[in-house]
């Protein structure tokens, strides 16, 4: 399977780029004092990452974590821990970049760590967000780029069965 699947363009890299530049004023406004680690939530993180960076005007440094919940398949499981940061987080402000806000086990388990580790401040914001009524945690991120309705989503970092990270759309599989 390389090719895209069947599918609905729900949004274009026109639509997503001012989403971002939305985010990113946000953003810019709430983390202007201080110093700031950015997570990248990989893979999906990266390319909306990526993006944002270009549009941050605050202190920041960059660091990574890797998590999977749904391993190339479409259906999303037990949360696993491939890659921690290497930066510590004790005593920062972390701000966590993600691509999708989905039921919330992930984005709620990565505010939990953040926590655990003695973080002085943690915001999280995420490229789409679903929506549906099957959220498993109350915690909502702090930004929102976009909205989608209950579908399986690809591109713009975001897989389809490990494919379609590099297109510059989002789209919904029929």
């Amino acid at each position: 399977m390389s090719a895209r699947p069947p599918a609905d363009r729900l949004y274009s890299y026109a639509d997503i780029s001012v989403a971002l530049d939305r985010m990113a004023v946000a953003i810019n406004a709430r983390c202007a004092q201080g110093e700031w680690l950015v997570l990248c939530v990989m893979q999906g993180g990266l390319v909306m990452t990526g993006e944002l960076l270009r549009r941050f005007d605050f202190a920041l440094k960059l660091d990574h974590l890797q998590v999977s919940r749904y391993a190339e398949t479409t259906q999303g499981s037990t949360l696993e821990w491939h890659f921690k940061p290497r930066t510590p987080l004790q005593g920062r402000q972390i701000l966590i970049l993600d691509d999708i806000f989905d039921e919330g086990v992930t984005l709620a388990t990565l505010i939990d760590y953040c926590h655990e580790a003695g973080v002085q401040a943690v915001l999280a914001a995420v490229l789409v967000a679903k929506e549906h009524t099957r959220k498993q945690t109350d915690y909502q991120p702090d930004f929102v780029g976009l909205r989608c309705p209950d579908r399986y989503i690809f591109g713009f970092g975001m897989d389809y069965q490990g494919y379609c990270r590099n297109s510059s759309d989002i789209f919904a599989v029929n």
